[in-house]
Order: C-alpha cells, then sequence, then structure tokens
C-alpha cells in the first residue's frame, strides 16, 4: 500500500517518500539533546589518572546521566507504568537530538518507515495497492490502483479500514497502519471495511501482491500533444521516462506537457537523468555545494528523447527538491514554459544512513544551487505563467493548469514553449 500524494501540498501521508521522515521529527517536540540509550560502554572511559574532559565529552557524559535520571523518576512515578515503554523513549530522544538541529530535512525514521521508504523508493513492494490517508483518525482508502489486488476484491474509494486480521487500527499511527497491511506476496490479509451506505461494517479478503508503483503516467491529448506525469524521483523513474517519452515524441508531436505537480523529489542523480531528457548537451543543471569540498557540477548526461519538442512544465507547491532542479534548469535556460504555482522550495540534499536496528537517519550533506547559483530554500520557484488550481476546480475534475499548458502550446508560432 501506498500513501496518497494530496494537492498542491508536499507533505501530506507519506508520500513521497520523504513527508513521513517529518513526522517523527515533529512528533517529539523540541526533543533532548543526547540519547540516554548510547549506554555507558559507548561512552569515553574514564580513569583517574586520564587527562581533563573535553568539554563535548562532559556535556555527553552529564547529558546520559541526566536521561537516565529521567527515565528512573518515569518509571517509577509515572501513573501508568504500562506507558513507559523504553523502545519509544529510545526512539524518542533520538528523534529529539536530530530536531534539535533545527533542519526540518535531517531527520530520525523509525524502522518501521524507514522500511516503507526505501520500498516505495525502489518503485515497488508487496500489499494490496491502494493509495491511502488518515482522516479525523480514521484510515481511509482514498484509491485503489487500477488493476491491482485491492480493486479486484472491491475495496473503494472512501472505504474506512477498522481492523487487519481481526486486530483494531484504533490509535495507530498511518504507518504502523500501513505496515500491518502489506506483507509477503500471495498471502491473504482480512480486512474489516466500514463503506458509507452500507449500515454493518464487513470483512473483504484480499492476496497481496507485488505492487508496481505509478511513477511515470502518459498519453496523448487532443492536438498531438503529449502529456507525461512524473510522481517522484525514486530508483525507476528515468527508465520509466524515457520509455514513455519514446513511444510519445515523434515528428507529428506538437508539443509536451510534463507535469511535476506533487512531485516531492528523490534521487539526485534520477533529477539529472531526467533534465537530460530535456536540455542541450553539456548544459547546467545544478551545482552542488558541500561541507569542506568544492562545488561540483552536474551537467547534461547524453542526448535526450524531448530536447527539441515544445515544452511546458507543470508544478505547483508540491514540487520539491528534484523537481524544483528539473523545473528550474528548464526555466533558466529557455527551454520552456514553467505554468502553475510556486513551488515548495527545498534546495538540499540529504544522506540516508541505515542504523544498527533498521531505522534511519536522513542528514542534510549539501546545498544544490540553480545554474544562476540561486538556492531555492523557503522561496521555491515562481512559475512563468501563474494559475491556480481551486479546491472548487479539483472537485469538479477542471484542471486550468493543463488547460493553459495546451493553449500556450498551441500559440507555439508565437514562441511560447519553444527553446530560445
Amino acid at each position: 500500500m501506498t500513501p496518497s500524494n494530496g494537492k498542491s501540498t508536499l507533505v501530506q501521508v507519506l508520500l513521497g517518500i520523504l513527508a513521513v521522515a517529518l513526522v517523527f521529527v515533529v512528533g517529539f517536540g523540541s526533543g533532548a539533546a543526547v540519547v540516554w540509550f548510547v549506554g555507558h560502554g559507548n561512552l569515553p572511559a574514564l580513569a583517574g589518572n586520564a587527562p581533563a574532559e573535553s568539554s563535548e565529552t562532559t556535556v555527553w557524559v552529564q547529558g546520559n546521566a541526566l536521561l537516565q535520571e529521567i527515565r528512573d523518576i518515569l518509571r517509577k512515578e509515572y501513573i501508568e507504568p504500562e506507558m513507559v515503554d523504553d523502545q519509544k523513549m529510545i526512539y524518542g530522544a533520538a528523534a529529539g537530538m536530530v530536531a534539535a538541529l533545527g533542519d526540518p530535512h535531517t531527520s530520525f525514521v523509525e524502522p518501521t518507515a524507514a522500511e516503507i521508504l526505501d520500498q516505495d523508493m525502489q518503485g515497488s513492494f508487496e500489499g494490496i495497492g491502494a493509495t491511502v490517508n488518515v482522516e479525523d483518525g480514521r484510515f481511509v482508502i482514498v484509491r485503489p490502483m487500477p488493476g491491482s489486488p485491492a480493486e479486484k476484491a472491491g475495496l473503494k474509494a472512501g472505504d474506512h479500514i477498522l481492523a487487519v486480521d481481526g486486530v483494531s487500527l484504533e490509535g495507530l499511527t498511518l504507518t504502523e497502519s500501513i505496515a500491518r497491511i502489506r506483507g509477503p506476496r500471495g498471502s491473504v490479509v482480512r480486512l474489516l471495511v466500514q463503506r458509507e451506505g452500507v449500515p454493518e461494517p464487513f470483512e473483504i479478503e484480499v492476496t497481496r501482491d507485488k505492487i508496481t508503483i505509478e511513477t511515470v503516467e502518459y498519453r496523448m491529448l487532443e492536438g498531438n500533444i503529449a502529456y507525461v506525469r512524473l510522481t517522484e524521483f525514486n530508483a525507476v523513474a528515468a527508465e520509466q521516462l524515457d520509455a514513455a517519452l519514446k513511444e510519445l515524441i515523434t515528428e507529428d508531436t506538437a508539443g509536451l506537457v510534463f507535469d511535476l505537480r506533487d512531485n516531492p523529489g528523490g534521487y539526485l542523480q534520477m533529477a539529472v537523468a531526467v533534465a537530460s531528457e530535456f536540455l542541450p548537451q553539456d548544459a547546467l543543471i545544478l551545482t552542488e555545494r558541500v561541507r569542506d569540498e568544492d562545488d561540483r557540477e552536474f551537467r547534461v548526461q547524453g542526448t535526450g528523447r524531448a530536447v527539441d519538442v515544445p515544452l511546458v512544465v507543470l508544478v505547483n507547491g508540491g514540487s520539491a527538491s528534484a523537481s524544483e532542479i528539473v523545473a528550474g534548469a528548464i526555466q533558466e535556460h529557455g527551454r520552456g514554459i514553467l505554468v502553475g504555482e510556486t513551488t515548495y522550495g527545498k534546495g538540499s540534499v540529504q544522506q540516508t544512513h541505515t542504523l544498527q536496528d533498521g531505522s534511519s537517519l536522513r542528514v542534510t550533506v549539501a546545498r544544490w544551487l540553480l545554474p544562476n547559483g540561486k538556492n531555492l530554500d523557503g522561496d521555491g520557484i515562481v512559475p512563468d505563467v501563474e494559475v491556480v488550481l481551486t479546491p472548487e476546480d479539483y472537485q469538479a475534475g477542471n484542471d486550468p493548469q493543463l488547460d493553459t499548458a495546451c493553449e500556450l502550446l498551441r500559440q507555439q508560432g508565437n514562441g511560447y514553449g519553444q527553446a530560445q
């Protein structure tokens, strides 16, 4: 099962793959500056004749003792002793330690969520195949994926899942609920469903299967205008985009709409490969600025399939990170027109470390700059043509942003959408 992306918002529920990490940082508030679970055995030895401790070592020793003291008091005095869970406190301290940096993109992710994130970034997982959300504390099916086990079993958009294999989902986080529903291909999961218009909950059995995430969606629109949507920059993004462009781009193609709306980003190397489909050879895509090293330039690799076709790129507030790398490079090189709303504004690169218990630590290790040298943290990219997609448009099935993109491509004789 994979979460829903939402509209014009980067951090909805677990998409992307990046959003869930923030949940675990924010959830622990200001947090602690140290982690008591490092254990005394991991601290520097304190011998009577040892040199004086550095101030840094002293802070760690005192901090470890402080957290141990807090834990002991809680175990002795807290009114609900069964709620004093060492593992949860360990993860809380770890998340708080990372949150103390004040960087929302540097985050600690618990093992269950880390596994789900890793599966999604590989482009496939084993489960029932549905986008999901949490509404008013209830786990809801947003949309069964076409042809998925969820759709075949009869699950519908709006269904509330109350229990999995007889165990209630009440009080569980989105990630915990997803973890219970996912499982090995061929296994059966029993879901207790509450459906609007049906008086009593009923059970549906779903046989899990391998689910391929819809990374690329594409089709031809009226007037020989090609449309491609990229949902995230995961491990298969470049390969699937190239296959779509190979099928769509012909001598008769009048223009291309590249949809990056609600795309939260992903792997940096995928951003470079994707941008290389649209920009001329050796064009600068971005510059990476890392700690204690010279800046590193990333330029177009090879010859792309869509270098010459008139191009419009759709963006919104959910377009972030790798999406902004690609959209920003296209805009600055005059390769295409950006339509929609100002992007999210994330100009940093994270390195993911898998820790000993399966949890992960995402660390900001670099900042990237657009070809003009601008970093987008907090600002975002302003589109060339601003068009707002309202909730009313969405509910009615209207898409004025796509309509505007197609109209601009029809006006290509006036210079819109053409390389400059």
